[in-house]
């Protein structure tokens, strides 16, 4: 079985083996981040960058910007398994590992050797953007995902990747006992891309909490009230982006992108999805140190 430190390694080298080795440096991503946790009340961060289950994080590397959102598999809960714990250490093992591949120094944190058991499940989207061949790499493993928007239309986006209805695919621990009666997927079975980017493009990562509440053609019309790319305004728009998720989640009159796929899959559903919220909101631009 797969430690989560190998989960971890597997799918940052998975990303950041594809990146160009050429001089050059042009873009950068400016990104910010906003989220709910379904459990709490509206704003509240946990430790680290955590919403509820999930947890995202955001880094910057000599040549590259990365960043991602993991979104813990509530399940584990009915197990008494916290699943914020699988999905924060798995962001934490990407970060440092990222760390690891861009320097020559290894580094060792008493977190990323498991001295506890740790056990869960959890989705990932990663996103790379290589500043030199203005390439974005990306992996994305489940029911989380990414949209790359272009003058008001979506130009690129993740495939979903479920085993059924609302049974994405995700990296599982599970105790000896239960193994092989948990799903559990490979980091290869992520779904990998790379796209070229442009000034201007905007980047949405987000997990299924937004995805589930808000169609497509709400997320544009948020992102068109994006008139610049400075920090503060991009915080805004993120911002509304999951307060407006955040409340269709608890509409229950209305047909949510969720409740229509369980149609679809002849469930008779209607009303949002109450769910954990994780939106990383990111503009290309012009790298500067």
């Amino acid at each position: 079985m797969f430690s989560l430190l190998s989960y971890g390694r597997l799918v940052a080298r998975a990303v950041l083996g594809g990146l160009s080795q050429t001089d050059s440096r042009d873009y950068s991503l400016i990104t910010a981040s906003c989220g709910f946790g379904k459990d709490f009340r509206k704003g509240i961060l946990k430790k680290g960058m955590c919403y509820g289950d999930d947890a995202c994080f955001i880094a910057r590397h000599r040549s590259a910007d990365v960043l991602g959102v993991v979104d813990g598999v509530g399940g584990w809960r009915d197990y008494g398994v916290d699943p914020s714990q699988f999905s924060g250490t798995l962001t934490l093992i990407l970060v440092k590992e990222q760390v690891h591949l861009s320097s020559s120094s290894p580094v060792c944190f008493e977190l990323l050797q498991n001295k506890v058991p740790l056990l869960g499940s959890s989705t990932a989207c990663i996103v790379v953007l290589d500043r030199r061949s203005h390439q974005l790499h990306t992996a994305n493993l489940g029911d989380s995902g990414f949209l790359v928007v272009r003058e008001g239309e979506v130009v690129h986006r993740s495939d979903e990747q479920q085993h059924y209805f609302n049974t994405p695919f995700q990296l599982s621990i599970a105790p000896p006992e239960a193994e092989g009666a948990v799903l559990s997927d490979s980091p290869e079975a992520a779904d990998s891309s790379s796209f070229d980017v442009q000034l201007g493009d905007i980047i949405l990562t987000a997990t299924d909490g937004l995805f589930d509440n808000m169609p497509d053609y709400m997320i544009l019309q948020e992102l068109k009230k994006l008139k610049n790319t400075n920090y503060e305004s991009i915080q805004q728009t993120a911002r509304s982006i999951a307060e407006q998720a955040h409340e269709l989640a608890y509409d229950p009159n209305y047909m949510s992108p969720f409740a229509q796929f369980a149609c679809d899959n002849g469930l008779n559903v209607r009303g949002g999805k109450p769910d954990d919220i994780t939106v990383l909101l990111s503009i290309v631009a012009e790298y500067t140190d």
